[in-house]
Formats: C-alpha cells, sequence, structure tokens
C-alpha cells in the first residue's frame, strides 16, 4: 500500500473517530435522546425569534375562562384547543415553550382557570398543576336561598348554573339521611338555612352536590355536638332553632343584640304570642322591586297570605328565612333572660333597639 492509500485510510479513520466521538458527546449532552435534543434546541432557537410574541397576552379581557385539559392530552392537542378558546394567537409557539422549558411532560390533567390577559409562560406553567385551580366564594349571613343562586350565577368561575345548585338544594331534593336526622329537617323541606354562611375555597371541579356538602358539613362544624344537645335539652329541633336564629339574624343590625332580641322571640313563644316579625312577611313576598328584601308597609302584615306571615299565624314559620350565622343560632339556643315582649329601632340611627315590657312603653319608644 502506498503512502497516499495510506494517508487516505488515516484521514478516514480520523473522520469516522471525530464522528464517533460527536455522536457520543452529543448522546452524553442529550442524556440518551438526541432526537429530544435537537428538537428541544430548535424549539430554544425560535423562542429566542419570537420573544415578544411569547410575552405578549392575547387581550384584556380579565373574565376566566374554564379550561380542561383531558388525561392523555399532548401539548400540540391542548396548544391547539387553547389557539381555539381564544386565549393564544399561536398554538406552534406554545409547544415550542413547553418543549423548551421542559414543561412538556409536567402539564397535568384537570379543570383550570385561565385569561386573556396572561402570556404563554404563565399560561404554560398554570397548566401544571391543576390544585391551584381554585376560587372563592361568600355567601352573607342572612342570605336566603334564592340569594345564593342568583350569586352561583353571576360567578363565572362556576361550570354549573344556580338552577343545578337549587335541584340539590331546594324544596323536595333528596338529601343524606344523617343530616335529616342531625337537624330534624322535615320530609321535602329545602336546605334553606343550613347553606352556611362563610368565605369557601373551591375546586374549579366544583359540583352542585359537592357545593351543597361543603355548606352543610360547615354548618355541623360550627354547631357541633354542644349546641345540638342544648337545643335538645329545651325540647327544641336544630331546625326550629335555625328557623328562630334566621329571623334573628335578619332583625338584628348589631350582633351583640342578638341574644337580647332571641329573648324577646322566645319570650312571645313561651307566652302564645305572634312573633310579629318583619323579615317574616319580606321572606313571603319574595323578590319585589329588584332585592329579594323590600320594604313593608302596614298594608303588608294582614294582605300577605302565606304561612311564613308571623303577623297573621302563631309559632313559628314553617322553616328558616335565611342563613343565619353562628352567633344567631347560639343566641337563639341562649338568649338572654329579659322580661321584653317588644323592641323597635332606636331613632339615633346605630342600629340597636328600645326594648320594652309592655305595649304602652312600646309605643312610647316610636321616633
Amino acid at each position: 500500500m502506498n503512502r497516499f492509500a495510506r494517508a487516505i485510510i488515516a484521514v478516514i479513520a480520523l473522520l469516522i473517530a471525530g464522528a464517533l466521538i460527536c455522536v457520543g458527546a452529543v448522546f452524553v449532552i442529550s442524556e440518551g435522546d438526541p432526537v429530544d435534543f435537537f428538537q428541544t434546541t430548535l424549539a430554544q432557537i425560535r423562542l429566542a425569534m419570537r420573544r415578544d410574541d411569547l410575552n405578549r397576552s392575547i387581550g384584556t379581557d380579565d373574565t376566566p375562562i374554564r379550561f380542561t385539559v383531558e388525561p392523555g392530552d399532548t401539548p400540540r392537542t391542548i396548544a391547539r384547543r387553547l389557539a381555539a378558546d381564544g386565549l393564544i394567537i399561536d398554538a406552534d409557539l406554545f409547544v415550542d415553550y413547553v418543549r423548551a422549558n421542559d414543561l412538556d411532560r409536567e402539564l397535568e390533567a384537570g379543570v383550570y382557570f385561565l385569561y386573556r390577559t396572561q402570556n404563554i409562560p404563565a399560561m404554560a406553567h398554570a397548566l401544571t398543576d391543576s390544585r391551584s385551580s381554585q376560587f372563592p366564594f361568600r355567601i352573607l349571613e342572612g342570605w336566603r336561598l334564592e340569594e345564593i343562586v342568583d350569586v352561583i350565577d353571576q360567578n363565572p368561575f362556576f361550570g354549573f348554573s344556580g338552577e343545578d345548585f337549587l335541584r340539590v338544594a331546594g324544596p323536595g331534593a333528596p338529601q343524606d339521611p344523617d343530616f335529616v336526622q342531625f337537624v330534624g329537617l322535615p320530609e321535602g323541606a329545602s336546605l334553606e338555612g343550613f347553606l352556611y354562611p362563610d368565605t369557601y375555597q373551591l375546586p374549579a371541579t366544583v359540583t352542585p352536590e359537592m357545593l351543597r356538602d361543603t355548606l352543610i358539613q360547615q354548618f355541623i362544624a360550627e354547631v357541633g355536638s354542644e349546641l345540638h344537645a342544648q337545643a335538645a335539652a329545651q325540647n327544641m329541633t336544630l331546625y326550629e332553632a335555625v328557623t328562630l336564629a334566621s329571623i334573628i339574624q335578619r332583625e338584628a343590625v348589631r350582633p351583640d343584640e342578638q341574644p337580647r332580641i332571641a329573648s324577646v322571640y322566645r319570650n312571645r313563644l313561651r307566652a302564645g304570642m305572634k312573633l310579629d316579625a318583619d323579615p317574616t312577611v319580606q321572606y313571603a313576598i319574595g323578590h319585589e322591586n329588584g332585592t329579594w328584601w323590600p320594604q313593608i308597609t302596614q298594608d303588608d302584615y294582614t294582605t300577605t297570605l302565606s304561612p311564613y306571615n308571623t303577623y297573621l299565624n302563631t309559632g313559628l314559620p314553617p322553616g328558616p328565612i335565611a342563613s343565619p350565622g353562628i352567633t344567631a343560632i347560639r343566641a337563639a339556643i341562649n338568649p338572654e333572660t329579659t322580661p321584653y315582649l317588644y323592641f323597635r329601632a332606636r331613632c339615633d340611627g346605630s342600629g340597636y333597639h328600645n326594648f320594652a315590657v309592655t305595649y304602652e312603653e312600646h309605643l312610647a319608644n316610636g321616633c
């Protein structure tokens, strides 16, 4: 073999050795997946060229949009649906971002709340943890069931309507037998009064049944066995206690006055007198003039024909008229000991009331 041939062979050997070294280096650098390495590198190059597009959101509308990632969805499938829902403008850019940032294997199945104000990086990171997709939901003390229904309809985070919730919490809806027994819930009664007022953090996947159960479990946790036993010792069911508490909740502007207002109603019940509670008339009238608690007149006391009208009927109304807080429930079960049979709002606008034993004293307390 001549010198030229040997030189050619040596060069070829060096090239092969160099190629093998390069392949080996790539194999090491790519951690055994050179195809993925090159695809990721290309994605990083494309991202560098489109940095402005990457960090730009698609709009300024901050209305939450429910977005579901199904089990088995690929990054490209997710990206196409994001684009179809008007959340991103470029599906390929999303795919490049999650690949370049090792998020393509982190995207998690679940229900999310996304916003058109988010850019692609924020959206991609959000889709890696479905547990973070929660939202606050607040029920105020003194709200009636229909007000809760209205708020559900006004809340864009819910995936169901207020009517859907009414079907599981309203009249005639089947309820848990243990809860029915615990509170003495009459057959066919709604959960009015037992949807505990509080602020809740709800998951994006919340259903009407889950919301109902969350609210009544919070009621049970707040009331506990002690108040249940105290009511039973007075031959009072929790259903009766909450019925009275709901009236107290609507009447009392100042929480510290609830036990005294409770004493008036307990004294009137004991004496066989009518409760004469304005909120029961409002409840019976229902939605009027844009509110569930309309201003009432003297005529309403006699013309509102309803078993809830305590100006026409003695004893407690058929059931609660709103969701009372725990202080009103405690007041209904453990009222102050007073001789009072009447109360009316003070004239100073403080929200407090003047109390009276006789009707003559009650009239004298008028403004």
